[in-house]
């Protein structure tokens, strides 16, 4: 071997960006390897390769124990012909002898170089895994190498990752030279599949992306409680203070909104909402629905359902787009929403705007005291028995046919229940549900 492969190891070593001392190891496990096999040994503590950093040269030294009787011609030798090696050695002790070959051959030469291709490989490999394997779950700032429909390569720096499909952005396309933000998923030392994946689709890169954008996340004065996003089209993002006199959505839009919209810029126009979290399983799934307005929340324990009733003019806005925005809702807070308007519920006996109402009650047994000072409250004619409802006083009517499903409008003052409609006065009872004159003269005379 000549000083000039010594030199090869060291620009070996330098396009591939790793020691000298790792190139050398390689090479000379990839000579003990040769060996081995050329010489029918097996065990590695038997063989030793010593390379000459100066000249690069190899020398190949075999161990041999001295024994009485020789069991094993490779790994053993006799006292007599340890003794024309070396003359003072004695029985029990090792003897290190030079076997360096002439000349390998080509195929010891070819079965050489692959395994010092190899193990340079795994080196890299290694060096990869310590570099990043700490940094899962963090955003890196990668470039498009290569890009097709099965995955995406991304150079990080010296090493590359992979996105496979499940991780690219349906909506989103990629073209080599691209500058992008991704989430590290893995970081691996297997040696099938790629080694580093990358994702644009993962929950963690909106969760990291506020860190980057809001100081008030990064210091933990607010705190992400939940995440879900549908990758692409719109994504809801549940936060809490931690501190007093902080505002946690207003923190995260930004003032003029500057803040949300860097990060719907890096993820490429996708819908972000930011809702405020809410220790109370019903607060928090009204809030889920935003931007709707939810008038009531009723939640089943055993089977995880909350039955949300909203305005009829708010249904659309409430189930959103083919459902997304209660499809998220229901992501956010683990909770199945069914929503329902005032008018599905009179159609189903007003089952549930009764238990809603009853429930109301039971919370404020004054009720009725408090309606003397409320004013019209909106009510709705229940479809069969044309009677509306008062909370905390029960039904009154019948009201005529034509109003059956509508909306009116229903004060309560001097134990009389007035009932109007477009602003006119309708029909006025009693406490006891009787028919009252329209006109308080005509209950004088």
């Amino acid at each position: 071997m000549k000083s000039d492969f010594y030199t090869a190891i060291a620009q070996i070593a330098a396009e591939r960006g790793i020691p000298k001392e790792a190139v050398i190891s390689s090479v000379e496990q990839a000579i003990k390897t040769v060996y081995k096999k050329e010489a029918g040994i097996q065990e590695d503590e038997n063989v030793e390769v010593r390379m000459d950093a100066a000249t690069g040269g190899a020398r190949i030294f075999v161990h041999r124990q001295v024994v009485d009787d020789v069991s094993d011609p490779i790994a053993q030798i006799t006292l007599a012909e340890a003794r024309k090696e070396k003359a003072n050695i004695k029985i029990g002790e090792t003897l290190v002898v030079e076997r360096t070959p002439k000349n390998f051959g080509r195929i010891a030469a070819q079965t050489a170089k692959q395994v010092v291709l190899q193990k340079i490989r795994d080196y890299e490999r290694e060096m990869v895994y310590n570099e990043y394997q700490d940094r899962v779950g963090e955003v890196l700032n990668g470039v498009v190498q290569r890009a097709d429909e099965k995955a995406v390569v991304v150079e990080l720096g010296k090493s590359e990752a992979v996105m496979p499909a499940r991780e690219k952005v349906p909506s989103e396309r990629y073209r080599p030279g691209q500058r992008l933000k991704v989430y590290l998923v893995d970081a691996s030392k297997e040696h099938r599949g790629p080694q580093l994946v990358v994702s644009r689709a993962h929950p963690g890169l909106l969760k990291r992306l506020f860190e980057l954008e809001v100081p008030e996340i990064f210091s933990g004065v607010v705190e992400i409680m939940a995440i879900a996003r549908e990758p692409g089209t719109r994504s809801k993002v549940a936060v809490v203070a931690r501190q007093d006199n902080v505002d946690p959505v207003g923190s995260c839009v930004g003032i003029r909104g500057v803040r949300i919209q860097n990060i719907v810029n890096e993820l490429q126009g996708e819908k972000i909402d930011v809702i405020e979290w809410a220790p109370d399983p019903a607060g928090f799934v009204a809030n889920a629905l935003s931007p709707a307005r939810v008038l009531n929340v009723t939640l089943n324990d055993e089977d995880k359902t909350a039955r949300v009733l909203v305005p009829s003019d708010q249904m659309s806005l409430a189930i959103g787009k083919e459902g997304q925005n209660a499809r998220l809702a229901h992501k956010l807070t683990g909770w199945r929403i069914d929503v329902k308007d005032p008018e599905s519920l009179l159609g189903q006996s007003g089952d549930l705007l009764r238990q809603a109402q009853e429930e109301a009650e039971a919370a404020m047994p004054s009720a009725f005291d408090s309606l003397m000072n409320l004013g019209r409250r909106p009510s709705l004619v229940n479809r069969k028995t044309l009677l509306v409802r008062v909370s905390g006083m029960g039904d009154f009517g019948p009201l005529p046919e034509r109003l059956a499903g509508y909306q009116v409008e229903v004060e309560v003052e001097d134990d009389i229940v007035n009932v109007y409609y477009n602003r006119d006065l309708l029909a006025r009872f009693s406490r006891e549900n009787e028919s009252l004159p329209l006109h308080d003269d005509a209950l004088t005379n």
